[in-house]
């Protein structure tokens, strides 16, 4: 039997033919179950998900509506701040630490009637491809235990993929929601940059990052990315204007649209088995009656290195906080430079190291314009060639991963993991939403996704472009 979706789910808690506690009774059950061995979780919040479902069926009882996201369990990337529950970042330097407040997309999930099961596994900080990179232990791909779920959301990803919740939320700074979600054969949204809030988003690159949501159908992606959206005033880079919602927009199609394939992500680095199932796409596009063309975006080459100078940067400003002061681990030395040191050493991982020590060159006098202000004119010439691109077509595609997952400890060298986001980058550099659609499997039978971008704001068209896809996937199973 396949496991209900979120939709399903609040439809028969609404209905009064499911209790919200026993739809979360069932997702414990299966994490229980399972994952001991995926490890997709770091913490669970049981108690707390018990007492919103008991309010969830109060509601249904008094003959009220709980909301879109009535009784649906989720699960929340360990970096996304949850009051009184532990909130780590996957590293030592937050170890135990509880925040005082809830993220603002903890608070609309839990308003729209949903139940936070737990907090999931992710690299340090939010930095990596595979999720290798926790503190606490790498989380394994649910189709193939010996392989990475994909990273830096991989613990969410798992946790979906493996049927433990049917949706999740992650952050996506260069590709870690939609990595994870091609590699775990899920949907993986990277929403508008300042359309979901990042109020509660501990840092990693803050001009990067973006909360968006896993699901394992488009429809209830669409669900929950309707339910986090919106103008939040606490979070200063939040989009003051209506955000447009994307589940009236699911039966859409893309009949007359202009479908453009980014031609610098169809070539080398690119695995066979990945650039076939992208034509796949493109001829379900072309079924579905849009114009489908090949498109040059020539700057979207230079992504990675832009990114590599853009994001260590802004790691370095945003993780000089954890100093062993103000909060999170501390270890004593004989002064306070000492003890900086110390804590510092001792409390992050090696990733965050290199990338800190990257960040902080990058930025030091006498580099930062030859790297940091370098980094940011090819960001501008990116957007630019992007916004031409847009004059053409409506909405852009491209495989999602060069690959399907690799092995556990497969790519040690730093650098062969930062090629798996090459496909990715380009999105957040401009701030524009992409998602990314299972579309069937490589050559070893692993998911494969394919990648559909958008203008700014353009999510709808995005979402009604990914339902087709995913009726061609059914059509063809």
């Amino acid at each position: 039997m396949s496991t209900p979706t979120a939709i399903e789910i609040a439809a028969q808690v609404r209905s009064g033919s499911q209790s919200a506690t026993a739809a979360l009774e069932s997702s414990l059950s299966d994490i229980a179950e399972r994952d001991r061995e995926l490890h997709s979780f770091l913490h669970l919040t049981e108690d707390r998900a018990r007492a919103q479902a008991a309010a969830v069926d109060a509601v249904v009882a008094a003959g009220n509506d709980p909301g879109p996201l009535a009784g649906v369990p989720i699960a929340l990337k360990d970096n996304m701040c949850t009051r009184g529950a532990p909130t780590t970042c996957s590293s030592k330097m937050l170890e135990g630490w509880k925040p005082p407040y809830d993220a603002t997309v903890v608070s609309r999930l839990e308003a729209a009637g949903a139940l936070v099961v737990g907090k999931t596994n992710l690299d340090e900080f939010a930095m990596g491809s595979s999720t290798e990179n926790s503190a606490f232990g790498p989380t394994r791909n649910p189709h193939d235990p010996s392989r990475v779920p994909g990273g830096s959301s991989g613990g969410s990803a798992a946790a979906v993929g493996a049927g433990l919740v049917p949706v999740s939320l992650g952050s996506d700074t260069g590709g870690s929601i939609r990595q994870p979600a091609s590699l775990c054969g899920v949907v993986g949204v990277k929403p508008t940059y300042g359309a979901v809030s990042r109020y509660g988003l501990i840092a990693f690159a803050s001009s990067l990052d973006q909360i968006g949501p896993f699901a394992t159908t488009v429809g209830d992606a669409a669900l929950v990315l309707d339910a986090i959206s919106g103008h939040d005033p606490l979070d200063a880079t939040s989009i003051p204007a209506a955000i447009p919602t994307v589940s009236s927009a699911l039966t859409n199609g893309v009949a007359g649209k202009r479908i453009g394939i980014i031609d610098e992500l169809m070539g080398e680095g690119i695995d066979e088995d990945v650039l076939r199932q992208t034509e796949l796409a493109a001829e379900a596009f072309r079924s579905a009656g849009a114009t489908v063309e090949r498109v040059s975006i020539p700057a979207t080459i230079y992504g990675l290195a832009a990114y590599y100078l853009i994001a260590p940067a802004e790691a370095s400003s945003n993780l000089a906080r954890y100093d062993g002061v103000r909060y999170g681990a501390r270890v004593d030395g004989g002064n306070v430079e000492a003890m900086n040191i110390a804590t510092r050493t001792a409390g992050f991982g090696d990733e965050v190291k290199r990338r800190i020590m990257l960040g902080t060159y990058a930025l030091s006098s006498g580099y930062y314009d030859a790297y940091y202000g370098k980094a940011q004119r090819v960001r501008s010439l990116i957007a630019a060639e992007f916004a031409t691109a847009y004059e053409q077509f409506d909405l852009l595609l491209s495989p999602t991963s060069p690959s399907t997952a690799f092995e556990l400890g497969a790519k040690s060298d730093p650098m062969a993991l930062y090629m798996c986001d090459v496909c990715t980058i380009p999105s957040n550099l401009v701030g524009h939403p992409a998602m990314s659609v299972p579309f069937g499997s490589g050559d070893d039978g692993l998911p494969i996704g394919v990648q559909i971008l958008a203008p700014m704001l353009h999510e709808p068209a995005m979402f009604a472009a990914a339902a087709v896809l995913e009726a061609a996937q059914k059509g063809s199973s």
